[in-house]
């Protein structure tokens, strides 16, 4: 039983890295400017899933956001093109504040479940030695 709950948050804990690794990619690139002739920073999402019965949960996807971005005039940048536009990726920072925040506090239960899961198998082991 404590090995099947570590196992558990062990999958989620992947889980919530990938989508903390998805989210750093996203912030990074936030700002990242291109020219209008190619496609701007894909925003990077993870899609997740329960493993079959009590298994956990698992990354089923990684879709990526829409490529054609959004266009700002900036005459100045030199990746502008004849008319003073630029193509930035449409990832809404807002958005991803909150998914960072909830992602952070995914990972910390999770932790917290392994922890409390090693403690009680632990402690178990502690009684084994006494009897």
């Amino acid at each position: 039983m404590t090995f099947d709950t570590i196992g558990i948050a062990g999958t989620a804990l992947t889980v919530h890295r990938k989508w903390l690794d998805a989210i750093s990619d996203n912030l990074a690139n936030v700002n990242t400017a291109a020219p209008t002739s190619g496609p701007a920073f894909q925003a990077r999402y993870i899609e997740a899933q329960a493993g079959p019965g009590t298994s956990g949960v698992y990354i089923k996807g990684t879709p990526e956001g829409d490529a054609t971005g959004r266009l700002v005039y900036q005459p100045d940048s030199p990746l502008a093109d004849k008319d003073g536009y630029v193509r930035y990726p449409n990832i809404d920072l807002n958005e991803q504040m909150g998914a960072l925040i909830m992602a952070q506090r995914g990972y910390q239960a999770n932790a917290q479940v392994v922890d409390r899961a090693r403690d009680i198998y632990e402690a178990a082991l502690q009684i084994g030695k006494q009897a």
